[in-house]
């Protein structure tokens, strides 16, 4: 099995081109889903975010809105939240390798792959990219999301020019589906031939 460590900057297209894998059969593991199942509704997480963090959760689990808020820009808050859910998503992972060990290849699709050090746990990293002003147009169309946001979260993230640099493969997603679909396709072809797909 090779294992493909997909990454990319707030807003460059990491989801679409995630569905482009799983649309050629290639089993997918997402870190945001898996975050948005331990913090939802009845999630595994809930209590002891509200607990760390109070009134950031409600009926419907964490209000993400309300997290960011207490742990952007604030680095010992973020590190606290790491500390509980980075063990908690690592725990998903290891069920999805094992649900599909008979695979080629899977990819994991880790916003934070590099600022994580998760580059080391993966075969392969493919970045998604597109121009900067592409990527802010997408994000600050955003609902709830203002330009001062997007800076924070950036802030935080490791520069699209040196995850572009640190990769394997980049995936450009600044021109059309087709475009992107056939870099998806070529990526696949590289690691485990055209009869792969």
């Amino acid at each position: 099995m090779i294992t493909i460590g997909l990454t990319g900057s707030i807003g460059m297209g990491k989801s679409t081109v995630a569905a482009m894998f799983a649309d050629r059969g290639i089993p997918v593991f997402d870190a945001d889903a898996a975050v948005h199942r331990l913090q939802g509704k009845a999630g595994r997480l809930v209590a002891a975010i509200e607990a760390m963090f109070p009134d950031t959760t409600g009926p419907e689990g964490v209000d993400r809105t309300r997290l960011g808020e207490a742990v952007l820009g604030h680095p010992a808050a973020l590190k606290r939240l790491e500390a509980l859910v980075h063990p908690a998503v690592a725990e998903e992972r290891a069920a999805f390798l094992a649900e599909n060990s008979a695979a080629p290849l899977v990819v994991f699709d880790i916003p934070l792959l590099f600022e994580t050090g998760g580059e080391s746990r993966v075969d392969k990293v493919v970045v998604v990219s597109a121009p900067t002003d592409i990527q802010r147009h997408r994000v600050l169309a955003r609902p709830g999301m203002h330009a001062d946001r997007l800076d924070a979260i950036l802030a935080r993230q490791t520069p699209d020019a040196e995850k572009r640099a640190r990769a394997d493969y980049v995936i450009p997603t600044g021109g059309s589906l087709a475009e992107t679909r056939a870099a998806v396709d070529a990526v696949i072809a590289c690691l485990i031939g055209p009869e792969g797909r």
